[in-house]
């Protein structure tokens, strides 16, 4: 099961609704996973500046302090922006490699959700509505981001095995489906250097295309290499800093639907997560065809 969702916006007016609409659009897919949920949001960021985003299960004892100690350490300021379990650590981007490191050992409880200048990803066990009044996900802001509910199949109901997963700056992905072959690729990626934190195999992915990218394919060109060395079926969808993309499995037995409006590009395991977006009446909707690559960029 699981429920995938996606919004690409091309109107700037509509980047203060964006966590509202890409939050009522994951709640209407709850019951293709109650178990966890996440979002990943992406915003303008600020030039020069980085964000990390944490996550702890003992937030109160994590928190407190940690970016004035985080400070002290790289030299640099850094600024806590903190939202129940997670907290978003603003600090130089030359800086960001670093952090990672740093928090980890100034705060063995942490997990790192993701990196970069412009992403931010919330994730917890519970139902998306839940997850989503945690961390007041309806009133953020941000040009295009990309959901998960959760079914487990091959992992525990953890939140280290709730989706998106992140393993590259800027780059994120979410997952409906089985990989075959991820533990044996999960070891060849983490011998080449790959980031590789969970047993799930949606963050074999999203390792995946890491690695490819960082040998000079493009995303395209990476997520055409995942049909011939991925085996399994899968329905992705993944976030880079300028968009989505969106690639089926050549089989593409999970279900999956698009809407593309003048506003904007979205994306649903099922057409009822589509139903709430303005003008959706209009849009031109359709099934992503199987084995090919879907990209929209700023």
């Amino acid at each position: 099961m699981c429920g995938i969702v996606g919004l690409f916006l091309k109107d700037r007016e509509l980047e203060p609704k964006l966590g509202e609409m890409l939050t009522q659009m994951l709640i209407t897919m709850t019951d293709r996973g109650p178990d966890s949920a996440g979002i990943a949001i992406y915003g303008r960021g600020k030039r020069g500046k980085a964000k990390l985003t944490v996550q702890s299960d003992r937030p109160d004892q994590d928190f407190d302090g940690l970016a004035q100690e985080l400070g002290r350490a790289l030299d640099t300021e850094v600024v806590c922006r903190r939202i129940d379990t997670h907290a978003v650590l603003e600090l130089d981007a030359a800086n960001v490699h670093a952090a990672r490191k740093s928090v980890r050992e100034l705060r063995t409880g942490i997990r790192v959700m993701s990196d970069g200048e412009s992403i931010e990803i919330y994730k917890e066990v519970g139902l998306p509505r839940d997850v989503a009044d945690r961390f007041a996900l309806y009133r953020m802001e941000g040009t295009h981001g990309i959901g998960h509910t959760r079914m487990a199949t091959e992992s525990a109901v953890t939140t280290e095995g709730a989706h998106p997963y992140s393993t590259a700056a800027d780059q994120c992905l979410v997952h409906n489906g089985s990989l075959s072959n991820h533990n044996d690729l999960r070891r060849k990626l983490m011998r080449k250097g790959v980031r590789i934190e969970s047993m799930n195999d949606t963050e074999v992915g999203a390792a995946y295309l890491t690695w490819k990218m960082r040998n000079g394919a493009s995303l395209g060109e990476a997520l055409d290499g995942s049909l011939e060395d991925l085996d399994g079926f899968f329905t992705f969808v993944v976030g880079t800093r300028d968009g989505f993309g969106v690639l089926r499995d050549p089989i593409a037995c999970k279900p999956a639907v698009m809407g593309e409006t003048s506003r904007y590009v979205a994306f649903g395991s099922e057409y009822r997560a589509l139903v709430s977006l303005p003008g959706i009446e209009d849009a031109r909707i359709w099934e992503p065809e199987p084995a090919t690559v879907y990209f929209w960029s700023h």
